[in-house]
């Protein structure tokens, strides 16, 4: 990349105001002063919604901003984007929150942007946005000085950032930066501090920083928030909605003979599009996006087969999977002092088992495919501290939704950092708890999840696998470690919770809820919904509905489905499965599902309503209807009652 740039196009902004949007659409260019409000919160849901996705090569630069929404329409129709002319795009606070699908930047270069402009980022997004080359900014005062035919120097692009992110910026992204690693014309730089207090996750990471890559050297004593490190993984997974587009990165950058490192500790799942067939719309049937979506299976069967990687795949009689990626590390592989990486952003999930899990791009796991590491710029840590003990009734996911409505989380206050859980609270969650606290740390914003294991961890890897664990004194925080912020959480205080359709962040206390709210659909699934530890809540409710001889009422629908079919093996001899099914419940086997707008259990109608027990609401997520999120418990009670109730 040459030490400056002309952006030769035009800007896009995006404002709440669809008009504005249409004018840009027609021709017009808007003044800064003039364009309104700029829509904060992009998701990558409204990047790319979930069914551009099935496309993994050049189609996506048809697509970005096909599911923005602003002022409650979908101003952006298929091709705009390209056919506009524009080389910037232009929008607010948490740009790219949400799903870590590298598709979302990838439709924008691929669509003529080559600058992304906003006043925050998400990490994973804006990490990916680097990796592919698409320059990205928070400045703008770029904005008159690019309409001015200015060239731009490359150095104001690689300011604040790290050595290592700074180069991967001047050489046009990851698979260049890692070529010339190779080869040894680019060693990064290790850093070297004195010592000092760290954090459990800080201590993670220095374990497993890459000292010399060639030689598989790892291990520093000492890192700090900032640095910029590769770091060795000891799980890599990915899939089937990213192993095929990871696949032809990886074979375009070195070509189809490519050797991976380590392929038995790299995983791939089939879990996210099993049911696609039962619930795609006629609309995107008439696109040929279910002949599209189909590509994928035989793509990942075909890399696996190749490199000899584990498949965790789709069930043989086709009615579900072996269960969702998340599940199925936390039940079988990821282990207390391991770094575990996938292509998902609630690969945080496995951080309630003690290890440091965090979701990377489609870039990302192509590379990790060859090196077996990762880079990652050392994030501070938010301590969440879970004082005095949750009452009866109150689940990880009634303390999440609270916590995403805290100001500073809802500001961006914990955007890349590390979210690690203590305190007493954490006595009343079991693993399967902890997991929904660290999977929702993608909802925070952060960077991962933590916990630091105990016994709990250890008993709880004894009864999934048979295993006993040895928990070692550095598994912990140093005392005097350095926090950037504390958020005291009084346990005792907090009740079931609900989010609003929308977002995640929009928390209202159940007690709270002062209209009637008919619902059509109930979905109890997930990862973050489908454990064992779920289910169980939710019996308990249904159970009490089967002694009564209560069912869920006519023209509602309640779905079970499990987070792996490890999990439906135990609830079906637990007696759940039976007693779901009997209040009238449809019980689907394990996968994603729902919670990816890819089977049953999405809504139809933009006037249905959805209470569900998924980690995110974003529009359009699962269905054009209004979905409210809220524990298992509530779900069930509310399926029961046909209206959002508590248990």
């Amino acid at each position: 990349m040459s030490d400056s740039i002309r952006f030769d196009g035009r800007i896009l902004f995006l404002t709440e105001d669809p008009a504005r949007i249409l004018r840009q659409f027609a021709g017009e260019d808007l003044e800064p002063s003039e364009t309104g409000p700029l829509r904060d919160q992009i998701s990558t849901d409204e990047i790319t919604p979930a069914f551009i996705c099935y496309h993994f090569d050049e189609k996506l630069g048809d697509f970005p901003y096909l599911g923005l929404k602003c002022g409650g329409t979908f101003p952006v129709k298929e091709g705009a984007v390209r056919a506009g002319g524009f080389a910037v795009s232009v929008a607010g606070k948490r740009r790219g929150k949400g799903s870590s699908r590298e598709a979302s930047p990838f439709a924008e270069l691929c669509a003529g942007i080559r600058l992304v402009i906003a006043e925050s980022f998400e990490r994973i997004y804006r990490q990916n946005a680097q990796n592919l080359g698409l320059l990205t900014s928070t400045d703008f005062g770029l904005i008159p000085r690019i309409r001015r035919g200015e060239a731009i120097s490359l150095a104001e692009f690689t300011a604040g950032l790290d050595p290592v992110t700074a180069e991967i910026v001047r050489r046009g992204g990851l698979f260049a930066y890692n070529a010339a690693r190779l080869t040894g014309e680019v060693v990064p730089p290790l850093p070297a501090h004195a010592p000092r207090p760290m954090t459990y996750a800080e201590k993670l990471l220095a374990r497993h920083t890459v000292v010399e890559a060639t030689a598989g050297e790892v291990g520093l004593p000492v890192v700090k928030p900032g640095d910029g490190l590769f770091v060795m993984a000891d799980w890599r997974f990915s899939h089937e909605y990213v192993t095929p587009m990871a696949a032809s990165f990886l074979e375009k950058a070195l070509g189809p003979e490519a050797v991976l490192r380590d392929p038995e500790h790299i995983l791939a799942f089939r879990d996210h599009l099993t049911f696609l067939h039962h619930s795609m719309k006629a609309e995107h049937r008439t696109m040929g996006l279910l002949t599209v979506a189909e590509r994928l299976k035989p793509a990942q069967e075909g890399f696996c087969s190749k490199h000899g990687i584990r498949l965790h795949g789709e069930l043989p009689d086709g009615a579900g999977s072996e269960g969702i990626c998340h599940a199925i590390m936390a039940e079988r592989y990821a282990c207390p002092g391991q770094v575990v990486v996938g292509t998902d952003s609630h690969t945080p999930h496995a951080g309630a088992l003690g290890c440091l899990a965090f979701g990377v791009g489609t870039t990302d796991i192509a590379c990790a495919w060859v090196t077996g590491d990762v880079r990652v710029t050392v994030p501070p840590t938010l301590r969440v501290r879970l004082n005095g003990r949750l009452r009866f009734g109150v689940s990880a996911k009634d303390l999440v939704l609270s916590l995403l409505a805290q100001p500073l989380i809802r500001e961006g206050g914990a955007l890349g950092h590390v979210i690690e859980y203590q305190g007493e609270g954490l006595l009343d969650l079991d693993t399967d708890e902890r997991a929904t606290l660290t999977n929702m740390a993608a909802e925070i914003g952060g960077f991962t999840g933590l916990i630091a294991p105990d016994q709990e961890t250890v008993r709880f890897v004894k009864d999934r696998r048979g295993v006993d664990l040895v928990l070692e004194p550095w598994m912990c925080g140093d005392e005097g470690a350095t926090y950037s912020h504390t958020l005291e959480v009084d346990c005792a205080a907090l009740g079931p919770m609900l989010a609003r359709p929308g977002d995640p962040g929009n928390g209202l206390a159940l007690a709270d809820l002062d209209e009637a709210v008919p619902i059509d659909i109930a979905y109890l699934g997930s990862c973050t919904g489908g454990k064992r530890e779920d289910l169980r809540r939710a019996f308990e409710v249904a159970a009490a509905a089967v002694l009564e001889g209560r069912r869920v009422p006519e023209g509602v629908q309640f779905f079970v489905q499990c987070g792996s079919e490890d999990v439906r093996r135990y609830a079906e001899a637990q007696g759940w499965i039976s007693a779901f099914e009997a209040v009238g419940a449809v019980v689907l086997g394990s996968s994603c599902g729902a919670c990816i707008n890819a089977g049953p259990g999405v809504s139809t109608h933009p006037d249905q309503v959805t209470i569900s027990a998924i980690n995110r609401n974003f529009p359009g997520r699962s269905g054009p209807g209004q979905m409210w999120l809220a524990s298992p418990a509530t779900v069930t009670a509310s399926a029961l009652a046909g209206r959002i109730v508590g248990a």
